[in-house]
């Protein structure tokens, strides 16, 4: 991999609070999902690496270059912030067509760019609208149109998926993966793993401003494999179902839920469980309403890593 984003013991604390701690890691062209809870320090890489803030100890090379007051190198990346931050009496191609005109393009250049990009986040048939008229989903794609407009090889792109709906989400998604396609060194921050999942395969996991663990997602799943895990199941008769997974090897243990339809099982073979739990239910015809895992997520390998 040639490495076009280099961290070195990049440090960054806010007075007494650290943000980043002792980071080092390569990231190369294509998809990197940068992955933490609120507060573990994803947004302060980020405005590291575009040169928002300056390290407190060790440095960031973009393209072989330390970033801080590198400005020649800032129209090479592009940035999505996690908040909005929008002219609302402005509309869509015109929040585009000034940023473009901030960059240095001429107002015919920038009107072209604008187009460009807004008709590749599928927005151009909105470009005339207020922005206070654009929905949640509308204004994540707008972000990501001003992101690109200029063209850049590195994209960095805060939560772009935060708060959206599923149809939403899987536009964006499509928009990330085509981007990658087209050559783009790209990170994607987010919090929860089944979206980066839809993304990427490489991601970083960050923790108290620490590299927890690096590596592709059958590693991460791995590490959610070694914890036990707890399968909530929703039906009809739940205390039939537990009497009947009660004295398999694959559970651990059993509770019922607060809710009095719900029984969880712990389990640390979850693939032998699920075998069992479908064989009984096809034998016994049981009513399943819902069958969920409330650990198999980020948070669940967060926990594991840190002992908690």
């Amino acid at each position: 991999m040639t490495a076009v984003i280099r961290a070195d013991k990049l440090s960054k604390w806010y007075g007494n609070v650290l943000g980043l701690s002792d980071v080092s890691l390569e990231i190369g062209p294509g998809i990197t999902g940068l992955l933490g809870p609120n507060g573990a320090g994803k947004s302060t890489f980020m405005k590291l690496v575009t040169g928002q803030l300056k390290p407190s100890l060790g440095r960031v090379e973009i393209f072989g270059r330390p970033i801080w007051n590198a400005t020649g190198l800032f129209a090479r990346i592009g940035f999505c912030p996690e908040q909005d931050a929008f002219y609302d009496e402005l509309t869509g191609g015109e929040f585009v067509t000034r940023l473009l005109g901030l960059q240095g393009f001429s107002r015919t250049e920038a009107m072209a760019r604008a187009e460009k990009a807004l008709r590749f986040v599928e927005l151009f048939a909105e470009k005339d609208r207020l922005l206070r008229g654009y929905s949640r989903g509308m204004r994540q794609r707008l972000k990501i149109a001003q992101t690109i407009a200029h063209d850049p090889e590195i994209l960095i792109l805060d939560e772009p998926l935060n708060g959206l709906d599923p149809l939403s989400k899987r536009k964006i998604i499509r928009l990330i993966r085509d981007l990658r396609d087209a050559g783009r060194t790209i990170i994607v921050s987010s919090h929860v793993l089944p979206e980066i999942e839809a993304l990427t395969r490489s991601i970083v996991l960050l923790h108290q401003g620490k590299i927890l663990a690096q590596g592709d997602i059958p590693y991460i799943r791995d590490l959610i494999d070694k914890h036990p895990h707890k399968i909530s199941v929703k039906c009809a008769d739940p205390r039939a179902l537990a009497s009947g997974l009660l004295e398999q090897p694959s559970v651990r243990a059993i509770q019922f839920g607060p809710e009095a339809e719900t029984v969880v099982f712990e389990t640390q073979d979850r693939d032998a469980f699920f075998g069992l739990l479908t064989r009984l239910i096809v034998e016994n015809g049981q009513d399943i309403e819902e069958i969920t895992s409330p650990d198999d997520n980020l948070q669940a390998v967060f926990d594991y890593l840190v002992g908690t």
